[in-house]
């Protein structure tokens, strides 16, 4: 609910601060001290449409703050966490207007856009009047306020899921129909490059391990001569072994005689030995690796261009010629096996479809039972709002052929205003102050389905005498025990049903004498028995209308 609402620089208004609390709250007030001044503000607030004329004269900007208390589940909160709005503690809505028509919009100080804004606080406030085109005169709403009210999700979501599973199958089937038929026109050459590529048998990598041994091999030839040639030194008859192998023995021989002389040479010639020994195993090992069959260096060439000629010609790298081959086999097979596909999924669109019939026939049946209980709740709410001759009407389209994620049904309210007149949507065929009426009817008995946590109406009881007064003031406090009502009233009997009472007025502003501005002031006790005395008596206060003013007080009050 509204909590705190604080209007700076707007209009007549300089600076204003209100606090709100549950209940029904009101504000009275002559004509033009500023009651739609300070409504416009709070809408601007809300997401409204902004305007550099609402900006006070003489200043550059203002600004509108509105501060609401919701519960941790609102979707308001789930709309500014999807924002990646910081949600703790209370929603804070700010709109600052600039001069110069410019406006921005904060929630909780973020900066959002003016769409994130306006999402927000139409879950968190309705504001309704004689001429509003929204909300419950919106037939856009109305299937959902239906739904609402019949306690309809569970068969709403029922529909929505099959709705969602029709859009899957039908996906899949599109899918594979395009598929095939991209197939089938490809058939030929498909097939050949399926018994190509199965001939050649492409392996991933063979491409670079080929090149490497072609390489190999086409340098063997020089390489080899040379290894031949170390070879011959290492371990032919030049080979310094069995030389080496003497000076070691005769060393040996002589060690006892002086081996600290002896010893160190001998070890350096055993390693020595050893060394030579380990070139001559490499040399053997790289001469036998440059062994290769001629026929081997061609057969590997002619695989190689093979390989290349293939990826050039299908537009590849070689590497991924098998996986290609496959694709390709994927798509002939498509083609073999696409009827027998084809027709299990369409089976499965015709299943999902027959599905969400079913889900949609029983959300239909649904809402019928709850159009008649709509109907019945709020037609005995029109008599005392003097609608006794009046007929409200849920009228209710199906069309079977016209399928949504909500079902089959077009949802609008309609209303017969009076007995022997054609029946038809509540925007064409009823009056403002009818409209209203009919409209405080439906909230009443929408209260607890859905409605947003604060209620505004602005002056709804134009017009009426005070036996309707008194019945859209019981019915505004009736509604005020499930949400929080906000009403701009000239009636004195609606002014007394409140729990809290606000005083709007035009004074003028100290030290600027052709300056005005619009204050607020919260009545208590005698000021409000005043106020209510002056809404029934006009500017002469009689004793006669403050004795009729308690009296509302005290019938309101039990």
């Amino acid at each position: 609910m509204l909590i705190q609402l604080a209007i700076r620089d707007i209009v007549l208004i300089d600076r204003l601060e209100l606090h709100f609390h549950e209940g029904l709250s009101v504000l009275t007030g002559e004509t033009g001290a500023g009651k739609s001044i300070l409504l416009d503000a709070f809408a601007l607030a809300l997401g409204g449409r902004g305007d550099g004329s609402l900006v006070r004269h003489g200043e550059n900007q203002g600004q509108v703050t509105a501060v609401f208390d919701c519960p941790l589940d609102h979707p308001a909160r789930r709309i500014a966490s999807d924002a990646d709005i910081d949600i703790d503690g209370d929603l804070i809505l700010r709109r600052v207007q600039v001069a110069d028509g410019r406006t921005r919009a904060f929630v909780n100080d973020q900066p959002v856009s003016v769409q994130v804004l306006k999402a927000i606080g139409a879950t968190l406030v309705e504001i309704h009047g004689q001429h509003d085109d929204r909300a419950l005169v919106d037939p856009v709403s109305h299937r959902a306020i239906l739904d609402a009210f019949g306690g309809l999700s569970e068969e709403n979501q029922a529909v929505a899921d099959a709705a969602r599973r029709v859009r899957e199958a039908r996906t899949a089937l599109q899918d594979h129909r395009n598929r095939i038929q991209k197939a089938r026109k490809e058939a030929d050459f498909l097939r050949h490059a399926v018994e190509e590529l199965t001939k050649l048998n492409p392996l991933a990598g063979e491409e670079e391990s080929l090149a490497e041994r072609r390489v190999i091999m086409m340098q063997s030839e020089k390489v080899s001569t040379d290894l031949n040639e170390a070879y011959e030194v290492v371990a032919g008859n030049a080979s310094p072994v069995n030389e080496l192998s003497a000076a070691v023995r005769k060393l040996e021989r002589r060690g006892a005689q002086a081996p600290a002389l002896v010893d160190p040479s001998v070890k350096a010639l055993d390693a020595a030995l050893v060394a030579i020994d380990e070139a001559r195993a490499a040399l053997e090992d790289a001469i036998r690796a440059t062994e290769y069959d001629p026929r081997e260096l061609e057969q590997t060439e002619e695989r190689l261009f093979a390989l290349r000629a293939a990826a050039r010609k299908y537009d590849v790298p070689a590497d991924e010629l098998a996986s290609l081959r496959q694709r390709f086999e994927e798509d002939v097979a498509a083609i073999d096996a696409g009827e027998e596909k084809l027709a299990g999924l369409e089976k499965a669109l015709s299943e999902a479809d027959a599905a969400y019939v079913k889900a949609a026939k029983a959300l239909s049946a649904g809402r019928r039972r709850a159009a008649q209980a709509l109907d019945a709740a709020v037609q005995a709410e029109l008599p005392p709002l003097k609608l006794e001759r009046a007929r409200f009407i849920t009228e209710i389209t199906t069309d079977e052929a016209s399928r949504d994620a909500g079902g089959f049904e077009r949802v609008e309210f309609w209303a017969q205003t009076n007995p022997g007149t054609r029946a038809g949507p509540l925007m064409k065929v009823a009056s403002g102050g009818e409209l209203s009426r009919f409209m405080l009817a439906l909230k009443v008995v929408l209260a607890d389905k859905g409605s947003a946590p604060t209620l505004v109406f602005d002056e709804i009881d134009t017009g009426v005498g005070g036996a309707v007064a008194d019945a859209i003031g019981q019915r505004l406090g009736r509604l005020a025990r499930k949400v929080q009502v906000m009403a701009v009233t000239h009636a004195p009997q609606v002014a007394a049903k409140a729990e809290s009472h606000f005083l709007i007025a035009k004074e003028g502003v100290r030290g600027a004498e052709d300056r005005v501005a619009t204050r607020v002031i919260p009545l208590e006790a005698t000021p409000r028995r005043e106020e209510i005395a002056r809404m029934l008596a006009g500017a002469t206060i009689t004793e006669e209308a403050r004795a009729a003013a308690a009296r509302l007080l005290e019938a309101a009050a039990h």
